[in-house]
């Protein structure tokens, strides 16, 4: 059974939320066992096509039967709706790009962990006070690790982690790391177009493989 603390732990432990959408439902669950293979333990697909509902049912059936170390969250998750439709299909997490208190009302209740997405110290404040237990920081790029260093000790105990513009380079992934968050997100750079579309499953494993000991070694360093 997944719950709040174990997501949390999942995503802290591992240093890496990988993210990504693809309207192939096959092609989905193949990247998912390619990354779980590779070593990862928790994985963002996010909500930003027409199939995502539908791909995200079978693939959270496969991954309790076959990956049951995995945490499967859902992103892009903007209302209660969405929120309502990803936790009866069994999310394991749900992440947001802005702040929706009730969203985050709907997946407390269901003991899950809420990940909202937050750009400014007010939205930062408006997330801690409804007990976000980890917030992402969108677009990261535009913000940078200097912001996070900057606002941390407004929050203690607050957890976050950047999504959006993190390069898998051992510089910039240590900037991130000594900033203060407690790991990154990673989408296209990680799960490139060329990868989903050309199939690559072997680069993909190698890049994986390759990113999550850059966050190692940062770590240690």
């Amino acid at each position: 059974m997944k719950s709040k603390t174990s997501s949390l732990k999942a995503i802290t432990d591992q240093g890496l939320l990988p993210l990504f959408f693809y309207e192939d439902a096959e092609i989905s669950l193949n990247v998912v066992k390619t990354l779980y293979r590779a070593g990862v333990r928790v994985i963002e697909y996010t909500n930003r096509g027409a199939e995502a509902l539908e791909n995200f049912k079978m693939l959270i059936k496969v991954v309790n039967l076959e990956m049951p170390e995995l945490h499967l969250g859902i992103g892009t998750i903007k209302n209660a709706v969405e929120a309502k439709d990803f936790i009866n299909a069994g999310a394991h997490f749900i992440v947001c790009p802005v702040i929706d208190t009730q969203v985050g009302e709907l997946v407390h209740e269901a003991g899950l962990l809420w990940i909202p997405g937050c750009f400014t110290p007010t939205e930062i404040n408006i997330a801690h006070q409804h007990q976000a237990g980890l917030i992402k920081l969108f677009p990261a790029n535009l913000l940078g690790p200097a912001y996070v260093a900057a606002i941390k000790d407004l929050f203690p105990g607050q957890l976050f982690i950047p999504t959006g513009g993190v390069e898998i380079e051992i510089a910039n992934i240590r900037e991130w790391l000594k900033s203060g968050v407690c790991g990154v997100g990673m989408g296209s750079k990680l799960i490139s177009k060329e990868i989903l579309l050309n199939r690559d499953y072997d680069s993909l494993f190698e890049l994986t493989r390759k990113t999550l000991a850059i966050i190692e070694e940062s770590r240690v360093g």
